[in-house]
């Protein structure tokens, strides 16, 4: 019998295939069965449908501390982007008394300074933060004697270390979202709590188009 899956003989696509995270909330649902399931424990006695009961008081219990596991991991995100907003906003001081660096990314930043976003703009603001950020790098390339200005030199040292910092906090927030889409997914208990709550699947922090596509460019 031939194998099933041959590395040897394909088919294989030679273009490649990207892969993207698909930004939908997806509700909990439970049919008919769940609701039978939920009466026939009454029918056997009331100990099992205290037991069952309890459960998922518990389980109500634990999706709102997951709840508030995610806020906080989120709002480290948040912590981290208003930082690097900070220096990017004193090194656009900086830059600005010796060059005319771009009203509008000025501006921008302002925008941002101690801003709190929710979760459907988390990503937006992270990425027009590089973008700020990318426009800083440009002007610094146009004007090379900058780069040798203590301040600036020091902010750029400061912003790597902001952006391996948000990097680390996404995948804290990324493995907490995914322990909340597992766990309202799981029958009986949690699954029906999550279905009557109203719960749905989170999404995931997903990087741009622009940034993928830089990832890709040649750097060296």
């Amino acid at each position: 019998m031939a194998n099933a899956l041959d590395e040897v003989s394909g088919p294989v696509n030679e273009e490649g295939r990207d892969i993207n995270v698909i930004s939908k909330q997806i509700p909990v649902k439970v049919g008919v069965g769940s609701t039978i399931f939920e009466v026939i424990l009454w029918v056997l006695g009331i100990i099992p449908g205290l037991v069952f009961l309890i459960m998922k008081i518990k389980a109500g219990e634990y999706f709102r501390k997951l709840e508030q596991r995610i806020q906080h991991d989120a709002s480290q995100i948040d912590n981290y982007i208003e930082q690097r907003v900070v220096i990017l906003q004193n090194t656009a001081k900086i830059m600005e008394k010796a060059i005319e660096l771009d009203k509008e990314t000025l501006t921008q930043i302002a925008a941002y300074r101690g801003g709190r976003n929710a979760d459907a703009e988390r990503n937006e603001t992270a990425q027009k933060v590089d973008n700020m950020y990318a426009q800083f790098n440009m002007a610094l390339e146009n004007y090379p004697e900058l780069k040798a200005h203590d301040e600036i030199k020091d902010a750029m040292r400061q912003n790597s270390y902001l952006q391996k910092e948000i990097t680390a906090a996404r995948e804290i927030y990324n493995d907490t979202v995914n322990t909340w889409n597992r766990d309202i997914q799981i029958w009986p208990t949690k699954m029906i709590v999550a279905a009557k709550q109203g719960y749905t699947t989170r999404i995931p922090f997903s990087t741009s188009k622009e940034m993928k596509q830089k990832a890709r460019e040649v750097i060296f």
